[in-house]
């Protein structure tokens, strides 16, 4: 599919407003495209939510833990990677760039292992920090919201992923921090507008985080681009 959303012309700030705003421009002239990209994801996840409920229902006999082991690894093995190839997509359409919906299901062809094992990394990492005292975790969400972008961006391998998303946070986790506080509201207006209003609300709050990402990237790429060669003898 072509793009048709246009790259910025203004000066790319890592900011919470800046990031919905341009993620608002990209939703308003790619709806259609990100709809179905979220719509497919959110179908995928279904068997998750079932899967606990039933487990939950069943307790801890012999169908509940079954049930439980299922949702899981579904989630871990399928809804995972779709959230993976889903922040891709929105990724390339922040940037004007051509996607096809398709695209988010590149990691079950290359790099599946990679994605799972990040996913799988990222969460015990964040998972700790919550339960350590709950505020680590959510500084730990902050420093690794990068992870899927450069998983899937930059094919990084998964250690160096996590190091590199703790570096390109340096300065910026607090503006994270408060785009998730920001998001809170916009998820709640969603279940207000008749509840249908909840995809377009996470398609502007993935819209967001995809853009922040993509505005530290070039930045630290223009950054490393005007740092002078030294010659040494």
């Amino acid at each position: 599919m072509e793009n048709t959303s246009q790259p910025l012309t203004y000066d790319l700030q890592p900011k919470v407003g800046s990031s919905y705003g341009h993620s608002w421009e990209v939703m308003k002239t790619n709806f259609l495209e990100l709809l179905l990209v979220m719509v497919i994801y959110i179908a995928a996840s279904f068997p998750v939510g079932i899967g606990r409920a039933g487990a939950e229902a069943a307790g801890l006999g012999f169908g509940g833990v079954m049930l439980g082991i299922f949702s899981l690894a579904y989630g871990l093995f399928i809804v995972g990677p779709l959230s993976y190839g889903m922040a891709y997509i929105f990724l390339k359409v922040i940037r004007g760039e051509k996607f096809d919906v398709a695209d988010m299901f590149d990691c079950f062809k290359s790099n599946y292992l990679n994605v799972v094992l990040a996913n799988l990394l990222t969460g015990a990492i964040i998972i700790a920090g919550l339960l350590v005292f709950i505020v680590p975790g959510i500084i730990f969400a902050c420093k690794l919201a990068f992870v899927p972008y450069l998983i899937m961006d930059k094919k990084l391998e998964v250690i160096e992923a996590v190091k590199t998303s703790w570096s390109m946070t340096r300065g910026h986790a607090m503006t994270i921090f408060l785009m998730g506080l920001l998001a809170i509201p916009i998820v709640i207006l969603g279940f207000i507008l008749i509840i249908i209003g909840i995809v377009p609300a996470s398609i502007w709050i993935e819209g967001a985080f995809a853009a922040i990402y993509n505005t530290v990237d070039k930045k630290l790429n223009n950054h490393a681009e005007a740092e002078p060669v030294v010659l040494t003898t």
